[in-house]
């Protein structure tokens, strides 16, 4: 892992970015067609928030396919000389990834609402309490943080909106299929991640109210937070000395903020967390 401190990173929303295509919204060869001007502002790496496939319900933050790009953005082609050209001019690429939830779009859930025992237990499914939802727990998006399935009977926890599942970090295949997609990118030639949310991913030993707030205290810097990022740095990006990580974290605490950043702990490469007070 090596120091961070020289470089700035600009963000592109690609949607919005550079049209070239006469459709209204922005594309990829839109990036490669700017990219000399973002040289020009002297920044080290261009951060895209999220371009794979997703119904958009949250600015793509729901991911329906983590392997493949938006066909409204382009192809893997364009991304591939996207990192191609990028590299021409000392630019490296940083991809928004989101690893707390799914789309519910995405085929491992569409296949736990077919009864696939395997990937439902990909998600948090839970039976309910007295015939009310599992928790009380709140929505960052407002009102329940569960979803009824009818044909399942069971709720599904969506900590954002409703057609974003939780993931099952507890479950080892869950984080097999998470090391697979990091380094199918990093292959590509990715040279960084921003990572949406990271700190929400360990859930409680066990689901309870909420007597004091909306629940986030049970989940926001969970029990094993620090074992799933040190593990998740060993089997991806940690064994590489040229990429750079960066996690939005929500509503935590300095103490594990100095935690995740600290090059001695191997979680993140480099001190900076995007600290959301919601």
């Amino acid at each position: 892992m090596r120091e961070f401190a020289k470089g700035s990173v600009y963000q592109v929303y690609p949607k919005s970015f550079n049209d070239t295509t006469g459709s209204g919204q922005g594309d990829i060869k839109g990036i490669i067609e700017r990219l000399d001007y973002i040289k020009e502002l002297g920044v080290e790496f261009i951060w895209l928030t999220p371009i794979y496939p997703s119904p958009m319900n949250d600015n793509g933050y729901d991911i329906a396919d983590y392997t493949k790009i938006n066909s409204e953005f382009g192809t893997m082609a364009d991304f591939e000389k996207l990192i191609e050209e990028s590299k021409k001019r000392g630019l490296k690429i940083m991809l928004d990834m989101v690893f707390n939830h799914t789309s519910t779009d995405h085929d491992w859930f569409q296949r736990a609402l077919k009864g696939e025992k395997k990937y439902q237990d990909y998600y948090i499914f839970k039976e309910s309490k007295d015939g009310k939802v599992p928790t009380n727990w709140i929505s960052k998006f407002g009102g329940t943080a569960w979803a009824y399935v009818e044909k399942l009977d069971k709720y599904y926890l969506h900590l954002f909106d409703k057609t974003q599942a939780d993931l099952n970090w507890e479950n080892p295949e869950v984080r097999e299929e998470i090391y697979e997609i990091t380094n199918f990118w990093l292959k590509k030639g990715v040279k960084g991640f921003r990572l949406d949310v990271i700190n929400l991913i360990s859930k409680p030993d066990v689901y309870m109210d909420d007597e004091t707030g909306d629940g986030r205290r049970f989940y926001t810097d969970g029990p094993k937070i620090h074992k799933y990022l040190k593990e998740l740095n060993e089997r991806t990006f940690g064994r590489y000395d040229d990429i750079v990580t960066v996690g939005e974290m929500s509503s935590t605490t300095i103490d594990n903020c100095i935690k995740y950043s600290s090059i001695k702990e191997k979680e993140l490469s480099i001190g900076v967390i995007m600290i959301s007070l919601e």
